[in-house]
């Protein structure tokens, strides 16, 4: 029973984030980037506070100024604007397959960054997910706008950054450290703001997105960690690629946009080559264990 609700955990995790970013979509289109960053990295922090004074975990200790602490909230920085910027200023189902293929960039780093042994089937998965970005975001066609590249920076951002949380000390509560990174993003928010020429919005409906996307992200939030715990990561975390489908009913739904067969290739392809590594290192682990034995 406890892994079927894990599993729906887990679902229902990459459904609120998905509206995340469909909530991000529609409140850029009234207010800038700036003030929608700012609201949204200022919102998440409170309510990650909220939550840690909740659980009685320490925020303001001397391990926030610990160096790979420093570095991951500059990477969650570095994220938090490719991702932003990148989904306002492209489709849903574009962005929603661009940051699918995150797990194989966090496979590709382990091994260039961490010594981590990647054999040559998941290098190879890599390579064809890597392929599948590109069909997705098609750098010399027609339908090339630049602003792909700032979700591709995005979630290389954010695979750096959970390659950076393996290196952060054991002993760092997980909800202190994602506090710290949300509240980092608060700098680059005041700075987008400035840039923004955009004035500040105080649109009633505008406003109620934002509220929403702090609202569920914090909901996808809480979700994922309770399935981690519930459940096997093994077992629950092939279904994060259900975010994908979710995204591309979202923009259906909500904005009237239709993936494109190349993004819907494209796609296929991340996702595929994705679950191939994931599974290849379960069974891997599987035959480490019965050595180990």
């Amino acid at each position: 029973m406890d892994t079927l609700r894990a599993i729906f955990l887990m679902i229902l995790a990459m459904a609120l984030l998905a509206g995340t970013d469909t909530f991000i979509k529609l409140s850029t289109q009234v207010a800038s980037i700036g003030q929608t960053m700012l609201l949204l990295s200022v919102g998440g922090t409170l309510l990650f506070i909220l939550l840690a004074r909740l659980r009685r975990v320490a925020i303001f200790t001397a391990d926030a100024l610990h160096p790979m602490i420093f570095l991951r909230n500059a990477l969650e920085i570095v994220a938090a604007v490719g991702m932003i910027v990148g989904v306002a200023n492209t489709s849903l189902p574009v962005f929603a397959a661009i940051t699918q293929a995150g797990p194989l960039v966090v496979t590709m780093g382990a091994a260039l960054f961490l010594g981590e042994e990647v054999g040559w089937r998941r290098w190879l998965a890599v390579i064809v997910g890597l392929i599948g970005m590109l069909i997705v975001i098609r750098p010399f066609g027609a339908s090339f706008t630049g602003w792909e590249l700032f979700a591709v920076m995005g979630i290389t951002a954010l695979s750096a950054r959970d390659l950076v949380t393996r290196l952060s000390p054991l002993h760092v509560p997980a909800l202190a450290i994602s506090t710290w990174g949300f509240m980092a993003t608060i700098i680059p928010g005041l700075i987008l703001l400035a840039m923004a020429e955009r004035p500040l919005t105080t649109d009633p409906a505008t406003l109620w997105f934002i509220l929403g996307a702090v609202f569920v992200t914090t909901a996808g939030y809480l979700s994922i960690t309770t399935a981690m715990r519930m459940a096997p990561a093994s077992i629950v975390s092939p279904f994060r690629y259900t975010r994908l489908i979710f995204a591309t009913l979202l923009s259906i739904v909500v904005f009237g946009v239709w993936p494109d067969t190349w993004t819907l290739v494209g796609g296929a392809l991340i996702l595929g080559a994705g679950l191939y590594s994931f599974l290849r290192e379960r069974r891997l682990a599987r035959v480490a264990v019965s050595g180990d034995r």
